[in-house]
């Protein structure tokens, strides 16, 4: 059965901003806070106020940019985060953009799909105790974490088009995508990833999708919510080719036509509660184990409170399990 779980849906600047969405995982049906990259406060650091403030719940990091870190230093705060939630962690890794790669690293990766085989080998090995011995063209290490007892971390690869989910049927445990209508999920993505996990000869990974929702309201149509929530994203190649496969009809040149795009192309789910819930059991059918509501949108656009209040509107809407 699919699980519901929430996104912070801004970048914190002090860590108690994140308690009252900690609060949502500990009190409703929502099972894991979820937390990309920031660069204010640092997510690591984030969960770790919030179990120190009461709140342990299990959390997710969804995703954090490989350039910003050394393998064994991402071990090492992953499962510092479990010893501090004292719950299970997802940690999930990305490649990040191009320009990105090229300020933290000198020149973008070759191959981004190499670099994360040999970044999450690495930490997987670790996670587990190994001895581990890589030698890899983007990244390396020879050692071992000192061995002590956490709840589990699992790994994580985010995920947009097909070769990098057959990577993570072969080496995650989850795959992790962002703004991926659910019928691209169906057709492309998870056949990306049985066929992965078919070739590595292991299960195949859950599949957590992270959904920009927001609830209809007056005086704010929803392409400006989407706008609001994902302009970055829609100036970026690779997710521009991404939601091209998926048939949705965006240019990359007008952003507001293609927020537009992203909601008709079902995108960024919009509506009233009904509406809403009803899009969101098309990702259910596609086969998602976990969405992540995301109402960054409606935080930028709307502000804090009418975020929250859309969060606790679809919680508790959501039908029992």
């Amino acid at each position: 059965m699919t699980g519901y779980s929430v996104l912070v849906p801004f970048l914190p600047r002090r860590p108690e901003q994140l308690l009252p969405y900690a609060g949502l995982v500990q009190w409703t049906r929502a099972e894991r806070l979820w937390q990309g990259q920031a660069l204010y406060v640092e997510p690591h650091q984030g969960f770790a106020h919030a179990a120190g403030a009461g709140f342990r719940v299990p959390v997710g990091l969804g995703v954090t940019l490989m350039p910003l870190r050394h393998p064994y230093e991402a071990a090492v705060q992953a499962r510092s985060v479990a010893l501090a939630t004292g719950q299970p962690v997802v940690a999930g890794f990305g490649p990040g953009g191009r320009s990105m790669q090229r300020s933290l690293l000198g020149q973008p990766y070759r191959s981004p799909l190499t670099a994360a085989r040999e970044y999450l080998t690495i930490v997987r090995g670790l996670l587990a105790n190994e001895v581990v011995d890589v030698k890899g063209e983007f990244v390396s290490f020879q050692g071992a974490l000192p061995a002590f007892p956490a709840p589990p971390v699992e790994l994580g690869l985010g995920v947009l088009r097909p070769a990098m989910a057959r990577l993570a049927g072969e080496i995650a445990d989850v795959a992790i995508t962002w703004l991926t209508p659910a019928s691209y999920l169906a057709d492309i993505v998870l056949p990306a990833l049985r066929e992965g996990a078919a070739r590595a000869g292991r299960p195949v990974p859950r599949l957590t999708a992270i959904v920009p929702v927001a609830l209809e309201r007056e005086g704010l149509g929803p392409d400006r919510i989407a706008l609001a929530s994902n302009m970055a994203h829609l100036k970026g190649p690779h997710y521009i080719d991404m939601l091209r496969r998926a048939g949705v009809g965006v240019g990359g040149e007008d952003v507001e036509a293609d927020a537009k795009a992203l909601v008709a192309g079902g995108a960024f789910l919009s509506g009233d509660t009904g509406q809403v819930l009803d899009q969101l059991l098309a990702y259910e059918k596609a086969g998602v184990d976990e969405v992540v509501l995301n109402v960054t949108g409606v935080f930028n656009a709307a502000g804090a409170q009418e975020a929250m209040s859309d969060l606790k509107k679809i919680l508790s809407a959501l039908p029992s399990v």
